[in-house]
Order: structure tokens, then C-alpha cells, then sequence
């Protein structure tokens, strides 16, 4: 897998990441949230959607079509944890995503906001984590 900042970033998400999911049709939720860029660490501010176990980002509300293609996507099967993280960076309404290789952080604009976009996320990590098969039963 990309790490988790190349995917979210917009570096040409793969197709296939997204290809199936109708992530203009009834969404699980959606909002706008902060996120730090990996190569250049500006803030910027993202809309968000997450559907079906993918967090995906696009430049605003408006540009979120049939035809549009993601800045970017997360698979949150692939994530570990989602906490608050404002004593880690320092700024208000903050938490992370992790997966066993990276991290990544987002602002929310409320602590309320912030509350129900961890609450989402670690339901959809639940929801889309991998099962242990028998074949990893010990």
C-alpha cells in the first residue's frame, strides 16, 4: 500500500480505490476538515466524504460530481487508530489517523465536529477492519 499521506494527498489516487464506491450519493458523512499536505506542510482545507470504508477528499462540495475524481483516498481498513491529537500539534478541535507506517492529522472546526469524525471513522475502521481467517488462527 501507498503511505497513508501519498494517498490522502491527491497523488494521483488509484482508480480501482475508488471506482466502485458512489461517493456523490448518500455519503455516511461529510464536512470540511483541515489537513497538513506530506511534502509541503501548508494547512489546507478539504471537503471530506466517507463512504463505504473510504475517506476521500475533494477541493470543495461543489466539485463532488459523478465524473469527479477524489484529491485523494483512504482505505480505512488500513488504519489502526483515529484520536485526538490538539497536544500533539498544538491546535484546537486536532486528531490523527494512523496505520502501522504513518500518521496523519486533521482539524475539525468544533470539538463537536471533531467528536462525530472520530466516532464515523473508528465505526467504519470496525466495520472494515480485516476478520482473522482460520488460516491465521493460531
Amino acid at each position: 500500500m501507498e503511505s497513508l499521506f501519498r494517498s490522502v494527498t491527491g497523488a494521483n489516487p488509484n482508480p480501482s480505490d475508488y471506482e466502485e464506491i458512489e461517493f456523490w450519493s448518500n455519503p455516511e458523512r461529510t464536512g470540511w476538515l483541515t489537513k497538513q499536505g506530506e511534502y509541503i506542510r501548508t494547512w489546507r482545507r478539504r471537503w471530506f466524504i466517507l463512504k463505504q470504508g473510504k475517506l476521500l477528499w475533494f477541493k470543495d462540495p461543489s466539485s463532488v460530481t459523478r465524473a469527479a475524481i477524489p484529491r485523494g483516498v483512504v482505505s480505512v481498513a488500513e488504519c489502526l487508530t483515529v484520536k485526538g491529537a490538539e497536544d500533539v500539534i498544538n491546535k484546537p478541535f486536532a486528531f490523527e489517523l494512523s496505520t502501522s507506517r504513518d500518521t496523519m492529522y486533521f482539524i475539525a472546526d468544533s470539538e463537536k465536529e471533531k467528536e462525530e469524525w472520530i466516532n464515523s471513522i473508528g465505526r467504519s475502521i470496525v466495520q472494515h477492519s480485516r476478520s482473522v481467517t482460520d488460516s491465521e488462527t493460531l
